[in-house]
């Protein structure tokens, strides 16, 4: 069993859900097995970034990215993002990032896009 810490973004994300949906998020990280993480099923998945291991674990409408410490028995939440967001869209498909752009409101993003259309 892990040690689940978390990122101030993810904390955040956290502090927005629902208890029931805090638990259910919380209780799936906690509950990983060195085995699941090994080989990946259907809602856990792996990928390389700037030479670190990355988990992306589905949980609900719920995305978390992760690492782990293995010397340390510590699984970090980078990232917990919505799906069909922006911010997950860029994080899953590699594509060049700033650290804001994960904490952006995709909000802001869709009211830009129907300003410039005017």
């Amino acid at each position: 069993m892990y040690q689940v810490t978390f990122s101030n973004q993810s904390m955040g994300e956290i502090n927005k859900l629902g208890k029931f949906e805090q638990l259910e998020l919380i209780d799936k990280l906690s509950s990983l097995t060195a085995a699941q993480l090994e080989n990946p099923k259907e809602s856990l998945g792996e990928f390389q970034r700037e030479g670190k291991t990355y988990y992306r674990m589905r949980v609900g409408d719920w995305r978390v990215y992760f690492e782990i410490d293995q010397a340390a028995s510590i699984l970090h939440a980078h990232y917990i993002l919505h799906h069909h967001t922006i911010a997950d869209f860029v994080f899953r498909f590699k594509l060049p990032y700033k650290e804001e752009t994960m904490v952006e409101q995709e909000d802001s993003f869709w009211k830009y896009l129907e300003s410039i259309k005017k």
